[in-house]
């Protein structure tokens, strides 16, 4: 209630001045713990979540506030996406509100503060709360795999797990690391690097994929020792829309991304029939959303969008509408529902 009284004004200042706002204020507002442990309560890869709905990486890109966004009620926060070297990312104004269709479109590429300065923050942090950690390639980069290997580095002993996202449309060329070779040859190097005691390992895909991709990405993801797999990124494609930025180009997210991202989930549940845990993200909004993912084979569901239209009650809300909807449908556990559909 509180917060679609202040939306309006919150709105009346350029999106991405908004978001340098949200951030500012979490850094000062009193919050509590990460959530405790209840009927939502899952394991992936060996890690304990409180409960199954995260924060989407994007909204927390150098670590600034991951324990004030745990206290919000997510299971688990992302960070990042992070460098290796500090880069401005694309010239502004790069993030866009779509607010007719409750969806938004960046073309941020990867601003963020670089590895150092992101480490020496989670280094300062509390363990405690899950938090994990993704990583990218600088723009520039002559060797993207090398900068994937820096990432795994500089987060082995701050993360509780670390993402590798290949998947974003604002780098060029990035996405060309889902390509069958690129793909095993990045996995492999990555294999390599890891050392006895490193956290689990997640690589992010995008939606925009062939029909024969789900199969030869899972295949790589099992063959090369990934956890998880992150089903989705932002897609470029663009479904009707009302909104006057509509015609902007990036990435869109939000309400018009969930049948794309549900769709593209159920291809890697069933190409993957249990062999690698799925994370659901891509137009999720309400308890209903979460809920439809999680039948559909993720075991755990990440946001960001809808934080900007919903506030920042939207992790509670949905988490206590998941209890019900797990009683409602018979279940004991999240784990019991993973695919339930």
């Amino acid at each position: 209630m509180l917060y679609s009284l202040l939306r309006p004004a919150l709105f009346l200042f350029e999106a991405e001045r908004a978001h340098r706002l949200t951030i500012d204020s979490l850094k000062v507002m009193p919050h509590g713990g990460p959530p405790r442990a209840g009927p939502l309560a899952t394991t992936l890869a060996g890690i304990d979540f409180p409960n199954p709905l995260g924060m989407a990486p994007g909204f927390d890109k150098d670590a600034e506030v991951p324990d004030a966004v745990l206290g919000l009620g997510f299971g688990f926060t992302e960070i990042g996406t992070v460098t290796p070297r500090p880069q401005p990312g694309n010239p502004q104004p790069r993030l866009f509100r779509l607010s007719e269709d409750r969806a938004v479109i960046n073309r941020m590429g990867f601003n963020n503060g670089g590895h150092a300065a992101a480490a020496a923050r989670l280094a300062k942090r509390p363990r405690r709360g899950v938090v994990g950690a993704n990583v990218g390639a600088n723009k520039d980069s002559t060797d993207r795999i090398a900068d994937y290997l820096a990432g795994i580095a500089a987060f082995r002993s701050l993360a509780d797990y670390i993402t590798v996202n290949i998947s974003s449309p604002n780098t060029p060329g990035l996405r060309d690391l889902q390509g069958d070779k690129e793909l095993n040859d990045l996995l492999s190097a990555i294999a390599a690097e890891r050392q006895a005691g490193d956290p689990p390992v997640f690589l992010k895909v995008a939606p925009d994929l062939d029909e024969a991709a789900p199969a030869r990405i899972v295949e790589a993801a099992v063959k090369h020792g990934i956890a998880a797999i992150i089903v989705s990124n932002t897609t470029i494609t663009r479904p009707p829309l009302k909104s006057r930025f509509a015609g902007e180009a990036g990435g869109l997210s939000g309400a018009p991304l969930r049948d794309l991202a549900q769709a593209r989930l159920r291809d890697f549940h069933a190409v993957a029939k249990g062999a690698i845990p799925l994370v659901g993200v891509g137009g999720i909004a309400s308890a209903e959303d979460a809920w439809a993912r999680i039948r559909a084979g993720a075991s755990l569901v990440q946001l960001y969008s809808a934080m900007v239209y919903e506030g920042p009650s939207l992790a509670r809300r949905i988490t206590h509408g998941l209890e019900r909807l797990m009683r409602r449908d018979g279940f004991a556990s999240i784990a019991e529902a993973v695919g339930s559909e």
